[in-house]
């Protein structure tokens, strides 16, 4: 009988496919041609602090110039995600027509109005718009210091006159800038009413560039020389990093395992009734189930669910889905590749359940479904709480959360149950090359540390250094305006990581069974997991050394959603040490004979 897990890759992928191509993310947007004085359509998307990329309001939240009745975008469930609301600018951009000063409108600001433009000023807010599928952005205003470091002694400035420089090829629009007119400046100074006339301007110039490079200027910054310098460096110290554990593994690991199989051997040559030490000694221990055996079924089936999600999320990287300012497509390739790997979850947890002899497998099925979820929503459930008290784009809509809680009732539990049924089926016993017998042996006492938090701070320690030079890009594109577009690198990065904590935790599950410790289950996933802490800790450094974030929302939002980040890392990579560790673990037994 095939099992799920084995038919979920190519099922997954026809049904991904046709998702993403529903929601419109697997080519690049627009592809419109135009004629010349025909009006392309430019939307207005969200203005926020600079250094607070997840606190973006609407973009008329600020009173600018705006029509009686605001047209909104319709948007895919990733750009709601993704905190996008497009809507209708104010600026007419027609194809090939230059404006020069042209007036938007005239409208006096009230005190009110003011002081919510010099606020906004103050906090370094930006604009960002859409042309033709292109981002461009531009700051509203600016602060003048004059070298004094009292705020209220500042000057605010707004600025009315905003100026879009545009390249064409023939019929179709490559590039857009967006630039302002320092001289058109409205002082905010005050509070008294201003009157301000906005205007724009337009200025078309002809480029030889195709239509199908024009993305490629938003991905030219991250490879920059320097910057692939950098990331190679981080490639390189990774690999340096693998050659030292593995040679460690195997200077050390199998000289001793050498030296364990021949002293073993001539033990049973020599003497029968002589006393036995080390992780022989243990045999008769070390392959029995380990407690809270439903929790750590679940826990193994969500840490494959997570690996399978983070694969196909690699795959549809490298084949160039996510393009830079793709809006919202890896919010939707995430939603739908989890909903449909959910069936993967349910196999292994049920199947690895009925094989510890587990028989409640209905709640160990309840158990995975909400192992992840049940954080990530109760972090969403705060979050959107508090951006809903904003007044911030990050909250959702009533909609689109209904959306989210259809899919999950109609695809993700569903198949949940049609994995855990399948799992629970299989009849797979099972494989330990040795018995367990009936009563557990005495684990000797353990210097501190051989205990479990010692243990996970030495496991998770070589596979963050092996990461920690490329996190910094991550959560510099992630939680700032940097663009990531070297997923290749990236990907070798992950596979670094995951031979790294496969071989930090055989080695320390060894070291553990020769100290007659066989409770290695649960310590082999806490190790090969621990990384996640390791990632939350440089959270901590990043926020307050390396960004400008601040406030409550984005603090929370940060600190909150990387929790779930971290939390994921810590199951997926928790799996990861298990099953190297059961491998491990299953080769050296059945290479002993213990006459059973």
């Amino acid at each position: 009988m095939a099992s799920p897990a084995a038919a979920a890759p190519a099922a997954l992928l026809v049904l991904l496919a046709a998702a993403l191509a529903a929601t419109g993310v697997v080519a690049d947007g627009s592809d419109h041609r135009y004629k010349a004085n025909e009006l392309v359509p430019l939307y207005a998307n969200k203005v926020g602090p600079f250094h607070n990329p997840s606190e973006t309001y609407r973009y008329f939240d600020l009173p600018f110039c705006s029509p009686e009745k605001v047209k909104e975008k319709s948007e895919a469930l990733g750009e709601v995600l993704n905190g996008d609301r497009l809507v209708d600018a104010p600026y007419k951009l027609d194809f090939r027509v230059d404006y020069d000063s042209k007036p938007v409108c005239s409208k006096k600001l009230t005190k009110e109005e003011v002081a919510k433009f010099r606020n906004a000023v103050a906090k370094d807010y930006y604009f960002q718009m859409y042309y033709d599928d292109l981002p461009l952005w531009g700051f509203i205003g600016k602060v003048e210091k004059g070298g004094k470091t009292d705020p209220k002694e500042w000057k605010y400035y707004l600025y009315r006159h905003i100026i879009f420089d545009i390249l064409y090829n023939n019929d179709r629009v490559i590039e857009i800038n967006v630039h302002t007119d320092q001289s058109a400046l409205v002082d905010l100074t005050e509070d008294k009413e201003a009157d301000v006339q906005f205007l724009y301007s337009v200025k078309w110039k002809e480029t030889p560039t195709p239509f199908e490079k024009r993305m490629e200027k938003y991905s030219s910054s991250s490879n920059l020389p320097h910057h692939l310098e950098v990331h190679w460096f981080s490639i390189i110290n990774s690999c340096v990093t693998v050659l030292l554990l593995t040679g460690f593994l195997a200077t050390i690991l199998m000289r001793v395992l050498k030296n364990d199989f021949v002293k073993y051997a001539h033990d049973e040559e020599a003497a029968d009734d002589q006393e036995e030490s080390g992780w022989k000694y243990i045999h008769g221990d070390v392959f029995r189930f380990p407690k809270n055996k439903s929790f750590f079924s679940a826990a193994l089936g969500t840490g494959t669910q997570l690996f399978a999600l983070t694969t196909f999320i690699f795959l549809l990287a490298l084949v160039g889905v996510f393009y830079p300012y793709n809006r919202g497509a890896l919010f939707t390739a995430l939603v739908v590749i989890y909903a449909l790997t959910s069936g993967i979850a349910g196999y292994i947890a049920t199947s690895f359940y009925c094989q510890l002899e587990g028989t409640n497998w209905v709640r160990n099925l309840l158990l995975t479904g909400c192992l992840f979820c049940g954080p990530l929503f109760l972090t969403f459930c705060f979050l959107n709480t508090v951006a809903i008290a904003y007044s911030a784009t990050a909250a959702l809509p009533f909609g689109t959360i209904c959306v989210i809680v259809l899919i999950w009732t109609l695809v993700t539990f569903p198949l949940l149950v049609l994995g855990g049924i399948a799992g629970k089926n299989s009849k797979t016993e099972f494989q330990a090359p040795c018995r367990t017998t009936k009563y557990p042996r005495e684990i000797p006492p353990l210097p501190w540390y051989r205990q479990t938090i010692p243990q996970m701070a030495m496991a998770g320690f070589l596979p963050f250094s092996a990461i920690y030079i490329e996190l910094y890009y991550i959560f510099a594109s992630v939680w700032g305006h940097r663009i990531y577009t070297i997923y290749s690198i990236l990907f070798i990065v992950f596979i670094i990581l995951l031979i790294v904590t496969a071989f930090i935790t055989v080695a320390l599950t060894y070291f553990q069974l020769a100290a007659e410790d066989h409770e290695w289950w649960w310590r082999s996933f806490l190790c090969g997991g621990s990384t996640g802490f390791f990632v939350y800790g440089y959270c901590l450094y990043y926020y307050y050394a390396r960004s400008d974030m601040s406030g409550f929302m984005q603090t929370s939002f940060f600190f909150g959603y990387m929790a779930c980040i971290c939390y994921a890392f810590f199951l997926m990579l928790g799996m990861i040490g298990f099953r190297a560790a059961l491998f491990f673990v299953r080769h050296i037994y059945k290479s002993i004979n213990f006459g059973v």
